[in-house]
């Protein structure tokens, strides 16, 4: 059987600030970027027009994109959707033309598309939707909602599953890692839409998967070697999930690469964030969680006796057959 990195006994706690540092770094670049620019909401969220256009040969992207640019219609964004021969056309919603502005902005595009490539022979709208300004301010809410009840679920679980010390701990690199995401979509300038809402949401719970293997084999390292220093007891559960935590990581890593390279530009914003995302959450839950809980523990620290009893959900070995005999005498 193929065993990676067993047995390693290597020091990741004593690179955590310095790991620390360089994401603060990087989260301080990208919310800066993002406060000057903004976010870049999809249509789905500011209200516009989609249309999915069918041409009988392909065009090109080049020369649909200068029909475009004729047709004068702002913010408008092309994409190649599925074939050659198809297209997906958004065009977002202006404030001084939200009334009415569907049926203009299609008869608009549909025109020039016509006049550049030939009639309905040639040029075929198989879908044309208007999202309105109210639903898009409605999207915006339910994804404020949505990471709320991850968070809350999340510190849910937490509360029930460890101590607090180890529950606050996996929350702030939880909330490190969502803020590392938004400076990556930042930088990267990728608009914000419900795909890359599901990305976040799927790095959130891969980021605290990974941190609650590693802080569950803490706990059980703490209640079989409590004499043991809790530095020695977290770079230890680093280790024993180093082979595993490799595995996993490798094998979505090359999902997602996958999906970079070949699923085209409507998953691409989502493969650029698993990507990233499993690079960080292996970053955070390998160099900075069992950091964080050090500096938890070293400014709240434990008392003896409850150090002795930490998440004794962990259910205690039972005694040898003779010590039961013994202790019956």
């Amino acid at each position: 059987m193929l065993r990676i990195l067993h047995d390693t006994h290597y020091d990741f706690i004593k690179w955590w600030r310095p790991s620390l540092i360089i994401r603060v770094l990087f989260i301080g670049t990208g919310l800066l970027l993002l406060a000057l620019n903004g976010i870049r909401w999809s249509v789905e969220f500011t209200g516009g027009t989609v249309m999915q256009v069918h041409f009988t040969s392909a065009p090109g992207v080049d020369a649909v994109r200068d029909a475009l640019a004729t047709s004068h219609v702002p913010a408008t964004q092309l994409q190649q959707f599925g074939s050659a021969t198809d297209y997906l056309i958004r065009a977002q919603e202006q404030p001084d033309d939200a009334s009415g502005r569907d049926p203009h902005t299609r008869a608009i595009i549909e025109q020039r598309l016509h006049e550049r490539f030939g009639d309905d022979t040639h040029v075929q709208v198989v879908r044309a939707e208007h999202i309105g300004p109210t639903i898009g301010a409605e999207l915006r809410r339910n994804v404020a909602i949505a990471m709320l009840i991850a968070f809350v679920l999340t510190l849910t679980y937490l509360a029930m599953r460890f101590e607090w010390r180890f529950g606050l701990a996996a929350v702030v690199a939880n909330m490190h890692e969502v803020l590392a995401t938004f400076a990556f979509i930042s930088i990267m300038r990728l608009e914000f839409s419900p795909t890359v809402l599901a990305a976040i949401l799927t790095v959130i719970g891969y980021s605290l998967n990974d941190t609650i293997i590693i802080f569950d084999r803490v706990r059980e390292n703490v209640k079989r070697r409590h004499r043991e220093r809790l530095y020695d007891v977290v770079n230890r559960a680093i280790n024993e999930t180093l082979p595993r935590s490799v595995m996993t990581h490798a094998t979505v890593l090359a999902t997602a690469l996958a999906l970079l390279l070949f699923a085209g530009p409507i998953l691409r914003p989502f493969a650029w964030i698993m990507t990233f995302g499993v690079i960080t959450a292996t970053f955070t839950s390998i160099y900075v969680s069992g950091g964080l809980l050090l500096w938890i523990n070293h400014t709240w620290p434990a008392r003896t006796d409850e150090r002795s009893t930490i998440l004794a959900s962990v259910p205690k070995p039972p005694a040898p057959r003779t010590q039961r005999s013994a202790a019956r005498k």
